[in-house]
């Protein structure tokens, strides 16, 4: 699992019984998510955007208001801003469908996108040049990180090696990282997180149907079926 921890551990809890019992979790986050310590100045916002949970949990770090209503990217940034106390509501499952649909609605502005320092889409650039004023703050960090000795042991193994990988920035470390030569097979969330794993010299790579964890669960479990099959012995994921 090459996500923050806390992120792997409910994607795998989430993972069906049959599936979890036939891999064993190796942990290796390849990003460590910092919150920033900056001053994000909220006078006269009308709404806030939220592009993943990592920014609504910086942004409770931050005590960001709640009052302001929250546009955000897929049920799990939705789900999370809305238990953190925002009236949030899914504009999309990516970037391209919120801008249109904040496009459609049009909601007063402006409006406030609370990100990572790396970011794709360029949400606040492309609204305010179609008319709905959008502002943008930097609010956490995103620190690559190299693979664990756990996982360099196991890459270098007989068994398959199964990796959920979510975001490009991910795929491109991981591509970065990998010196294996384990059986490698890959679900992608995105088409742009498939990318940087055309390199790679994998059994398998499977992109989601759509950015979303329930895709993405079903990617996997197809991967350790197909895996247990070609290979003859659970996977590590």
């Amino acid at each position: 699992m090459t996500r923050p921890r806390a992120a792997s551990t409910r994607f795998v809890a989430q993972l069906s019984t049959r599936t979890r019992s036939r891999v064993t979790v190796i942990h290796s986050p390849l990003l460590e998510i910092r919150p920033l310590n900056v001053s994000v100045e909220i006078a006269g916002t009308q709404g806030l955007i939220f592009s993943s949970a990592n920014a609504v949990n910086a942004a409770v770090s931050l005590g960001i208001p709640r009052q302001f209503p929250a546009y955000c990217v897929g049920p799990s940034t939705t789900a999370t801003a809305q238990g953190a106390g925002w009236n949030a509501v899914m504009a999309g499952s990516t970037a391209e469908e919120l801008v249109a649909s904040l496009l459609q609605d049009r909601p007063d502005s402006p409006l406030l996108h609370l990100r990572g320092e790396h970011t794709r889409g360029n949400i606040a650039e492309r609204l305010t040049e179609l008319g709905l004023t959008t502002r943008e703050v930097p609010i956490y960090q995103q620190r690559l990180l190299p693979l664990t000795v756990e996982a360099i042991a196991a890459s270098r193994g007989q068994m398959p090696i199964i990796a959920p990988i979510f975001s490009p920035r991910t795929a491109r470390q991981f591509a970065d990282v990998w010196t294996g030569t384990a059986p490698l097979w890959l679900a992608a969330i995105s088409e742009a997180a498939a990318e940087p794993l055309y390199s790679l010299d994998y059994a398998r790579l499977k992109i989601a149907k759509q950015p979303t964890p329930k895709k993405m669960q079903k990617a996997v479990k197809k991967l350790v079926k197909h895996a247990m099959r070609v290979e003859g012995a659970p996977g590590a994921v």
